[in-house]
């Protein structure tokens, strides 16, 4: 017996068409500008007419094409994000929280990394960019030259910086860095302690920067001793090179300036045969997801990672929709949480534990 042919399209026959904007009018008893308006999200359309559209648009599951949107908006609903070259913790939570945000305003995000921080290189992230019609480009820095670079270039379309900078603008977004360092020295002062030393990340970074600027003015607002930081990279091998050869020369404590490398430091230590935070005090910065975990769990300051990834699409929205009204932002308040790697100075009975 013989297996019958499969059943083959006439050349009359057609497959189904796709629904179009036409379609949708007719269905719905509008115009086809009246469809455009409502997918477009624009206003002056009635809500009952609005409802009625948009059922329509789901009986003919119909899909408007991005590149009609842009024609009728003169947006793509795309945000160019530049990225720094890393993995750390800091850059990667913030980009994840505000592409989490940017779904939620239905934008797209195109992400690049930056590699080469040079005026060159920056310049070629961004027309990269713009060659890819973005309506904006998010910039989050970790180099203070680089936000220097795109302040000064002319790009055609706004732009929205992530950075710690004493100097403010309206297209500036961030975590206060420095009164969240100054919260860390403040509660190793009011633990007793009177010589707090700093690793600090690297001198050029803007979140660093703070954290230094942090550091120095809350020891002199205690009139306390200021010794020169040591300078590390952010991972935890830089905190442990640092802290094995680190002078503590009478230091009962140490502000470091991220998380991981106080992971490194306290390794050092206990090698040193000191122990945190009988001998030494640690106060990290991040709140790492590991930080409660440690041995001892780390004294830290926490970033809200979420709240600055929605800040930075609010400045979005407004800067694409709302250009006339921006205005600067209060940068994000951290907190303090304390653990069992901060105690009052060994010896030291006036003070409360």
């Amino acid at each position: 017996m013989t297996e019958p042919e499969p059943t083959r399209r006439g050349a009359d026959e057609q497959a189904p068409r796709a629904a179009n904007i036409f379609d949708v009018a007719r269905l719905a008893g509008v115009s086809h500008q009246t469809v455009s308006r409502v997918i477009n999200d624009l206003p002056n359309v009635r809500d009952a007419t609005r409802a009625r559209v948009q059922q329509a648009i789901a009986q003919l599951n119909y899909s408007p094409s991005p590149a009609a949107r842009a024609l009728v908006t003169r947006r793509t609903r795309t945000i160019g994000l530049i990225v720094p070259d890393t993995s750390d913790y800091g850059p990667a939570s913030i980009m994840m929280h505000f592409n989490v945000a940017a779904r939620a305003a239905r934008y797209s995000v195109e992400t690049v990394a930056l590699l080469d921080p040079d005026p060159s290189g920056v310049r070629a992230v961004v027309e990269a960019l713009l060659r890819q019609r973005v309506d904006v480009v998010v910039l989050i820095v970790d180099d203070v030259a680089v936000l220097e670079v795109i302040r000064g270039l002319e790009i055609g379309v706004p732009f929205v910086a992530v950075a710690a900078s004493a100097r403010r603008g309206p297209s500036i977004v961030s975590i206060d860095q420095y009164r969240g360092a100054r919260s860390a020295v403040r509660h190793l002062v009011e633990l007793g302690h009177r010589r707090i030393l700093h690793v600090a990340g690297p001198p050029s970074a803007t979140d660093a920067i703070e954290r230094i600027r942090g550091w120095r003015d809350e020891l002199a607002a205690n009139r306390l001793e200021l010794v020169e930081p040591a300078f590390g990279d952010w991972t935890a091998a830089s905190g442990y090179d640092i802290g094995r050869a680190l002078d503590l020369a009478g230091a009962t404590a140490v502000f470091v300036s991220n998380d991981h490398m106080s992971i490194g430091l306290m390794s050092a230590l206990r090698e040193r045969g000191l122990s945190v935070p009988d001998d030494v005090s640690v106060v990290g910065f991040d709140d790492l997801p590991e930080a409660p975990y440690l041995f001892p769990p780390l004294t830290t300051v926490r970033q809200d990672f979420a709240a600055l990834g929605s800040l930075m699409m609010q400045k979005v929205l407004l800067a694409v929709e709302e250009p006339d009204s921006a205005a600067e932002s209060t940068p994000l308040p951290t907190t303090l949480v304390v653990r069992a790697s901060t105690g009052a100075p060994r010896g030291d009975a006036s003070t409360p534990s």
